[in-house]
Formats: structure tokens, C-alpha cells, sequence
């Protein structure tokens, strides 16, 4: 599809690996969608049947709008490509509507605008570098994360068979570090203040994107080195930058400020009322809470890239109502780490192994087990074979506790799949398997937690001695 336009920098392989997930989500259109299918299509509707005015008072469905403006402005673009596949899905009092033109019409406007997500991935491999074999620079490490970013595993089953846009935002989100590390920060900033209007959990990274943006932006180097203690101030870049946060927020909140909306529409985006936990079997540090009544406690993180995942995790294991999906926000990002340094790789193949694991119960009905199987066996050998390949000199990615623990999510799959349903437990205990699954994943995201937050305080950067 549109990934055949992207050119090809990096190598026919980069579209031919474009092409080939893009034809396995077209595979995946028939299969089980989640509320979420609904939730959407309830968007459409209300953006493209009512004025703007009530857009956030909307309450016929219980899937009232709650995402910032800027996808509210994107569902109400898509509901004017909608309209000429099936006019009745955007009629706000057509609860659960399901046709198959509004399915196709779904499933397809997620493959298109992953289109931004592909351009991303393709702008983030222009900034790694390549690994020396011999006398020449191979394309491997590139290759890699290609693959390990375009074809991940929770993405797929999060976007085209459980049904959400990830993809498009994780893309403007890629998108931004790119520009940075291309040293286009303000490019780098405009895309973040976009995302964050777009979707609100976001602003648990905007603390690294604060900080990395003062030190490399707004501090201006009068030395040729560029050495830290010789650097000066600048007010202009550091107002340009709180310009560009500005214009982008009054254009996003600036109708609903006039409307004077605004607390009605934060009342929608921070529903407090809902509770600590979004859902009880989140693999988060709640289910460790909830099961063991601990606290750990958080302490701050540094290096953007690092910042960002650390941000990104620390607010998956400490956050208010979180979604078992956010764990994507720090597995993506840590996919960058994974192929410069062999213990960042470890870490990713036990954040990824685990946080993909983790979404098995947002898929529960019988036709899409073989297929998240299939595809999570397919995605975490390859990243464990490749990654291991990549560091082939350097000590084992895995200790000997590593390796029983992840080899351990066998037996607990079985268990919760082929064990439990037959027993009798399975009437008076239904919430057994989501237990497990929650308390085992929480344990593993926050051992991969834990050995980052260490690496970060111990070892020196890429390209660093410690006496540097």
C-alpha cells in the first residue's frame, strides 16, 4: 500500500518489511474487535452529526469523548471519508452499530495512518548507527530495529485486532525523537506539543522532552567542543520553544476556551472519579500493591532517550488508572536502546516478552489464540535470536533467573488457557487467570524497571568511559 511510496534510504528490505506487515493487517480485518471498535465509531458520530459546542457534553453512550481536541478534529476529518461507506455508523444513536462497510472502513483507516508510524520508523533508523564487521559497516542493527519497531507484536494486536489508532501517535512520537537527534528541536518540539493534543498520556514523557530540550536547545555551546561548563543561556530559544508549546495549545484548546468549555473538556480527559486502577489485572505496580501491599518508590532518571522510557515505565508502575495497553509507550521507545548496548537489549527482550505477554487477556475469544500465539512466538524469537546475534560477543543477554522466569510464561499460558477452563474453578473463580497474569507480568516489568533505573545510575552513555 502507501508504504511502497516511502523511499528507500536504508534498503529494499525496509519496504519489503513495510509491505509485508501492512498485507498481515489487511489478514487481520475479520477478527475479534473490542469495545474500543465502538468507542470510535461513537467518535465519529458525535463529530460528524453535532456542533462543536457539544462535542464533550455527549453522553448518549457510555463511550463519551474523553481524548483531547486534535483527535477529536481527526475523528470528525474521518467521519467525512465515513459517510460515503456507511452513513447509519454516524448516527449518535446507533449504539454498537457494526456493518461490515464501517468494519472495513475501521480497520482500514488504522492501516493507512500507519503510514506516519512507518516514516517515523524509517527517520529513527537514519540515527543509528551502523555495526563495523571487519573493514565495512553493515546495515544489521538497522535492519533489527526495523523489524523489532514495524512488525511489533503489541502494536499489531492492540491496533488491528483489538482496534485503536496506536500507531499514528506512536508515529509522531518517533517521529519528534528523530528530529531531535537530527538536532531539528524545534521540528522535534512542534511534533511533541501536537501529540500531546492528541492523546494526553503522552505528558508522562514530557518531563524528558522538558529537560533534553533546556540542556541541548536553549544552552548554546561557545566552545568548539561543546563542552557542557562552557555553554551560555539562551532566552530566545527558550521562548521560541514556549511559543511553539503555545500556538500549538490555543489552536487546540483555543475553541473550546471561547466556548468557555475548558473545565468540562478536563473533566473528560482526567476522569479522577474512575479510580486508582483502570483495570485489576494491569501488570502494573498496583497489581504488586493489590497482591503484596508494598511500595516502592521512584526516583528521577537521565538521558532523554532513558528519560523518556523511564518516564514512559515509571508511569505505567506508579500511575493513576492506568491501561494494561501503555506499556507500549515504554516498550517502543526502548526498542532505540536495544540495538546500541547488549544490556539495554536485555532488558528490552524482558520488558517486550513480558508487556506483550501482558495483553493476552484483551484478546479472550477462542478464534485469536493460535494467531496471538503464533505472532508473539514469531516476534520475541526473532528479537531474542537477532539481539543475541548482534552482541555475539559480549556476555549471555540472560542469567540463568532471567531465563526460568521468562520460560516460565509457558506453563502459565497453559495453565490459563487449556488448565483452568476445565476445572471447577472456572464458574466461582473466573478472575484466576487475569490474576496470574497480572501479578507474574508485574513481576517482570518491574525487575526490567528496576535493572534499567540501575544501568542508567552506573553505566557511562555509548561512546563514554566511565573516567570521561
Amino acid at each position: 500500500m502507501a508504504a511502497l511510496t516511502i523511499a528507500t534510504g536504508t534498503g529494499n528490505w525496509f519496504s519489503a518489511l513495510a509491505l509485508g506487515v501492512t498485507l498481515l493487517k489487511c489478514l487481520l480485518i475479520p477478527t475479534y474487535h473490542s469495545t474500543d471498535f465502538e468507542v470510535h465509531r461513537n467518535w465519529l458520530a458525535i463529530t460528524h452529526s453535532l456542533p462543536i459546542s457539544q462535542w464533550y457534553y455527549e453522553a448518549t453512550s457510555e463511550w463519551t469523548l474523553d481524548y483531547p481536541p486534535f483527535f477529536a478534529w481527526f475523528e470528525y476529518i474521518l467521519s467525512h471519508v465515513a459517510k460515503y461507506f456507511d452513513q447509519e455508523m454516524l448516527n449518535v444513536h446507533n449504539l454498537n452499530y457494526s456493518s461490515s462497510r464501517t468494519l472495513l472502513f475501521q480497520r482500514f483507516s488504522v492501516i493507512f495512518m500507519d503510514v506516519l508510524f512507518v516514516y517515523a520508523v524509517r527517520e529513527c533508523c537514519k540515527c543509528i548507527d551502523g555495526k563495523k564487521v571487519g573493514k565495512e559497516l553493515t546495515e544489521k542493527p538497522k535492519f533489527i530495529l526495523s523489524v523489532l519497531l514495524l512488525w511489533n507484536f503489541g502494536l499489531l494486536i492492540v491496533d488491528h485486532i483489538h482496534f485503536q489508532y496506536n500507531g499514528f501517535l506512536f508515529g509522531l512520537m518517533l517521529l519528534s525523537i528523530a528530529r531531535l537527534f537530527q538536532k531539528r528541536h524545534m521540528e522535534g518540539a512542534f511534533l511533541f506539543a501536537v501529540l500531546l493534543h492528541f492523546k494526553h498520556i503522552y505528558l508522562y514523557v514530557a518531563p524528558a522532552y522538558g529537560v533534553y530540550l533546556l540542556r541541548s536547545y536553549c544552552f548554546t555551546a561557545n566552545k568548539p567542543d561543546g563542552s557542557i561548563r562552557w555553554k551560555s543561556f539562551s532566552f530566545v530559544r527558550l521562548i521560541s520553544l514556549g511559543l511553539v508549546v503555545f500556538l500549538v495549545s490555543a489552536l487546540s484548546l483555543g475553541p473550546f476556551l471561547a466556548l468557555n468549555q475548558l473545565p468540562q473538556v478536563f473533566s473528560r480527559l482526567f476522569p479522577f472519579k474512575r479510580g486508582l486502577c483502570h483495570a485489576y489485572w494491569a501488570p502494573n505496580f498496583w497489581a504488586l500493591y493489590n497482591a503484596l501491599d508494598k511500595v516502592l518508590s521512584v526516583i528521577g532518571p537521565r538521558g532523554f532517550l532513558r528519560c523518556l522510557t523511564l518516564c514512559a515505565l515509571s508511569s505505567f508502575m506508579f500511575g493513576w488508572h492506568v491501561h494494561e495497553k501503555a506499556i507500549l509507550l515504554a516498550i517502543l521507545p526502548m526498542s532505540l536502546l536495544s540495538v546500541g548496548k547488549a544490556g539495554d537489549a536485555s532488558i528490552f527482550l524482558i520488558l517486550t516478552t513480558t508487556g506483550h505477554y501482558s495483553l493476552f487477556p484483551l484478546l479472550f475469544t477462542a478464534p485469536e489464540l493460535p494467531i496471538k500465539i503464533l505472532l508473539m512466538l514469531l516476534f520475541t524469537i526473532y528479537s531474542i535470536s537477532s539481539l543475541k546475534t548482534l552482541f555475539r560477543k559480549e556476555k549471555p543477554l540472560f542469567n540463568w533467573m532471567e531465563t526460568f522466569y521468562l520460560l516460565g510464561l509457558g506453563p502459565l499460558e497453559v495453565c490459563c488457557e487449556f488448565v483452568f477452563p476445565f476445572t471447577s474453578w472456572k464458574v466461582k473463580y473466573p478472575f484466576i487467570p487475569l490474576l496470574l497474569t497480572s501479578v507474574y507480568c508485574a513481576v517482570g516489568i518491574t525487575y526490567a524497571w528496576f535493572k534499567l533505573y540501575v544501568s542508567v545510575l552506573i553505566d557511562p552513555p555509548i561512546g563514554k568511559t566511565k573516567k570521561q
